[in-house]
């Protein structure tokens, strides 16, 4: 069984400044959730070829994992190539909306294997549970820091 979701939000903030935020791994901390730590190769946002490291916690489990990109447009889409828990893509992509906003979604695509292929629906769900947290606390963020929030 594989995972594929892809929840999505509005943000009520422009798309460039959405992705300026949201593809500078410096930022990982304040929306992402689960992540400890989070180092660059490089400063700045992400574009092809660029690594990050990652130290997560997950269904109660503290591991390091790298990911590195595997494709991008700028202020459009980030695509992450994942080796833990499993091996992932992870797509940000961005589209804009009327009113100067902007549609965020994560698309997570992957097949669990060996101790997380055995709880695939969990996985399925928990991912799409964290990454829907995700994207609100990216909205919050942005929305709080352009004065866009309710």
């Amino acid at each position: 069984m594989a995972i594929d979701i892809r929840p999505e939000v509005i943000i009520r903030c422009a798309r460039r400044d959405v992705a300026a935020y949201m593809f500078d791994p410096a930022n990982d901390l304040a929306w992402t959730g689960g992540i400890i730590a989070s180092t660059a190769a490089q400063a700045g946002p992400l574009v092809t070829g660029a690594t990050v490291q990652r130290t997560a916690k997950f269904l109660g489990r503290t591991f390091g994992y790298g990911y590195v990109v595997t494709a991008h447009e700028p202020d459009r889409m980030i695509e992450l190539a994942v080796d833990k828990p499993f091996p992932m893509l992870i797509r940000y992509e961005l589209a804009d909306v009327e009113g100067s906003a902007t549609v965020a979604a994560i698309r997570a695509t992957g097949k669990p294997g060996g101790f997380f292929g055995l709880a695939t629906p969990l996985m399925r769900s928990r991912v799409r549970a964290n990454i829907t947290a995700d994207l609100q606390r990216l909205r919050n963020n942005l929305e709080s820091r352009s004065g866009n929030g309710s």
